[in-house]
């Protein structure tokens, strides 16, 4: 596609029944250091909090394993979140927000899931659907721009 996106499973195979559009990945031309740090800048400057930032590459090679760059970053912002978690509590097992960033073959992704997707897994009402869509914004801003 022109805008970038790439709509299949980031293990490079086939997405599952009724997954097709569950997964986003887009692919940006920085390193995964500086799009994890982008991210990172973005989602502050918007007032999100940047839970964590967990660097499963580095466990890997820590316990002597090799795996490519991939870097798991957890954020949100509790006054969006947290009405959604009331009304549907088990959507907090996919709140906060996160954003997997991994390397493919030298080429730097980015993969969330689609609001429209945490919607329909939980059940959410539009409204509630809503206050997740900041993603997108989010990861277009880390995707593009200087």
């Amino acid at each position: 596609m022109s805008d970038g996106r790439i709509e299949a499973a980031p293990t490079g195979g086939p997405v599952g029944p009724g997954r097709a559009d569950a997964l986003r990945t887009r692919e940006t031309p920085r390193t995964v250091g500086e799009t994890v740090a982008r991210l990172q800048t973005l989602a502050e400057g918007k007032g999100m909090k940047v839970f964590a930032v967990i660097d499963h590459s580095g466990e890997a090679s820590r316990a002597g394993l090799e795996l490519r760059e991939t870097k798991l970053v957890i954020f949100g912002s509790p006054q969006a979140g947290t009405p959604v978690m009331a009304a549907f509590p088990l959507a907090a097992l996919d709140l906060p927000l996160k954003a997997l960033i991994w390397s493919d073959g030298g080429q730097t992704k980015v993969t969330y899931t689609t609001p429209a997707a945490l919607g329909a897994r939980y059940g959410l009402s539009e409204e509630m659907t809503a206050r997740l869509a900041g993603i997108d914004a989010l990861i277009d801003g880390v995707i593009g721009g200087g």
